[in-house]
């Protein structure tokens, strides 16, 4: 599903944020995508997401090397990737109802679709009685689990958190990966960017570890 093979990226001049970085994850697998503050991880992400370019090196997602893609093919791969952020990165002046439809209707989706898609994926994630409310009004999990229904609502094949708990308290974070199990589990292919070990511990899947700009052990 997801290839990297030499892949090196540079910014400003500056020590690499990779270098010769190459991981295969399979279809449908759970990976972590671990090391400490500044090893590479959000980079990894971006380039995943063509929101940032390798200058060397080949990126595949599902056979198509995305690290060559024209401008206005990058829409079409976004469509088949979902991101949650640690910071949640919702509109403030949006509802939880339209933060989420808001992918759908970029999309150009009927809006009875959009209506519909949307109640019933924020009913699985249990903030549907939260539809109207703004995101200051919401707790930090509720936060995070409105960013995981809008990743979600586009039925990604590929779901990428960045830190998706580094803003919330223990327990509440548990919550939350409880949620991206159950996501994995429905077929989705998984790749989670932490620092925190205790994640790790207490879901026992694949970790890559980044250090340097080097996957280890890979």
């Amino acid at each position: 599903m997801i290839q990297f093979y030499h892949v090196s990226k540079t910014y400003d001049g500056r020590r690499p944020a990779i270098k010769d970085v190459s991981f295969k994850v399979g279809k449908g697998e759970f990976v972590f995508l671990t090391g400490p503050s500044g090893a590479g991880k959000t980079t990894i992400l971006k380039l995943m997401l063509c929101a940032e370019r390798c200058d060397d090196g080949q990126i595949l997602i599902a056979g198509r090397n995305i690290a060559r893609l024209k401008q206005g093919d990058i829409p079409p791969l976004r469509r088949t990737v979902g991101i949650v952020f640690q910071d949640f990165k919702l509109i403030e002046r949006k509802t939880v109802f339209d933060n989420v439809a808001l992918s759908l209707r970029i999309l150009g989706t009927h809006e009875e679709t959009v209506q519909k898609k949307t109640a019933t994926i924020l009913k699985s994630l249990g903030i549907y009685a939260k539809k109207d409310s703004y995101p200051r009004q919401l707790s930090g999990g509720e936060q995070q689990r409105t960013a995981i229904a809008r990743a979600l609502v586009k039925d990604p094949l590929i779901l990428l958190a960045d830190e998706p708990t580094g803003n919330l308290d223990w327990e509440v974070s548990q919550d939350i990966m409880a949620l991206i199990k159950d996501i994995h589990t429905q077929g989705t292919t998984v790749i989670v960017a932490t620092h925190n070990p205790e994640l790790i511990k207490r879901m026992p899947k694949r970790v890559l570890q980044i250090e340097g700009g080097r996957v280890k052990g890979e």
